[in-house]
């Protein structure tokens, strides 16, 4: 990143903090609708972007005891190759610690600052943040009430450590599944939709950004995407799940990498819904009409698109505008940046991925205005 670019970007930022200082923050309730201050604060910073600082702003790598090393994320994010850090596994301590080097570094050499996030499900909370409260397993929440208290504990551990974005809740039907076990509020289809709306819509006013999982649905399947390719046969039993969830404002959407067959309108063709623009793009996005942010499941450990060649550049033109784990991310930068050179249709639709997440991350106080 040249002089130039770090000077222009550092002068918008005072620029726009000072215009926002005229009008009321901005929140995560601001993100679909229309407002001329946010649209400029988006643009001004959108335009200091080069294509490859654009393009890594829909990168999520990993961190914590199972993800990446801790020096290699530094080094990531001083390269300025990523736009966000998932954290899998560790001490609250720890996590705080490497999220506050990691705000420095961006603030030091004056790049986008990072998104953090984590798969704080119920179920999975106290093995995310060691030494954090157990808040007992999703299948055990009854109620909206009870759904508010384990929220709001979930959500004051995460604005403490510096974590943004909640990947969570799953709004799959099943206990049963291999995959989701009692990560699901049970077998009920009206009860899951409400009590899942109920933990985004307190998640959000929280100040957390929600996300809605595992899309087209997990829970009605056999198998583990973790282990093997797993299908969906036959009719999208999960899909209308999602209406009330997209209608009240979840700002995310994780897709699954869950292959369908058997299906006349929305056969996958033997790739994974997460890589599959039938999906995404033509399900989601345009039947349903989701604007809010799209993000891939993991594509470094799940044997269901490991496989494929290049599968964070193939969930990239189905529609997601976040790449979760790629295995190599300066690759899959270069990968895409290539399919834009030669597809103008494509490199429009990256540019719009990215003035969303630059959107949430005004919102969400990521980017200060």
């Amino acid at each position: 990143m040249n002089h130039l670019f770090r000077l222009t970007f550092f002068l918008i930022l005072i620029s726009t903090a000072s215009h926002a200082q005229k009008t009321p923050k901005f929140g995560l309730q601001d993100f679909y609708k229309y407002n001329s201050e946010l649209e400029y604060t988006v643009d001004s910073i959108f335009n200091t972007l080069s294509d490859r600082q654009k393009v890594a702003q829909m990168i999520i790598t990993s961190g914590g005891e199972i993800g990446k090393s801790e020096a290699t994320v530094k080094k990531l994010a001083m390269q300025d190759v990523i736009g966000g850090v998932v954290y899998l596994k560790g001490h609250k301590q720890k996590h705080t610690q490497d999220i506050t080097e990691l705000n420095a570094i961006s603030k030091e050499n004056k790049t986008i600052p990072l998104l953090f996030s984590m798969d704080a499900e119920p179920s999975l909370f106290s093995k995310r943040i060691k030494g954090a409260r157990d808040v007992g397993k999703t299948i055990d929440i009854k109620n909206e009430s009870q759904s508010d208290s384990v929220v709001n504990i979930i959500n004051r551990e995460l604005r403490d450590i510096g974590v943004h974005h909640n990947y969570a809740p799953v709004l799959d039907v099943s206990a049963n599944n291999e995959a989701i076990k009692s990560r699901s509020y049970g077998s009920n289809k009206e009860t899951v939709v409400r009590l899942a709306n109920q933990f985004i819509k307190c998640t959000q006013e929280g100040g957390i950004i929600a996300t809605a999982k595992h899309f087209p649905g997990h829970g009605l399947v056999k198998g583990d995407t973790h282990k093997q390719s797993v299908y969906i046969d036959g009719s999208l039993q999960e899909v209308d799940n999602y209406k009330k969830i997209i209608e009240d404002g979840v700002l995310s959407i994780m897709i699954a990498h869950i292959t369908i067959k058997n299906n006349d309108e929305y056969d996958t063709n033997g790739i994974p819904s997460s890589c599959s623009k039938k999906i995404v793009t033509g399900l989601l996005k345009e039947k349903m009409g989701f604007r809010g942010i799209i993000i891939s499941d993991a594509l470094n450990i799940m044997k269901a698109v490991t496989i494929l060649d290049n599968a964070p550049l193939l969930a990239s033109k189905a529609g997601c505008d976040l790449i979760l784990m790629p295995p190599n991310e300066v690759k899959t930068i270069n990968s895409i940046l290539a399919a834009m050179k030669t597809d103008a249709i494509y490199k429009k639709q990256v540019l719009q991925s990215v003035k969303k997440i630059l959107r949430l991350k005004v919102c969400a106080g990521v980017i200060k205005s």
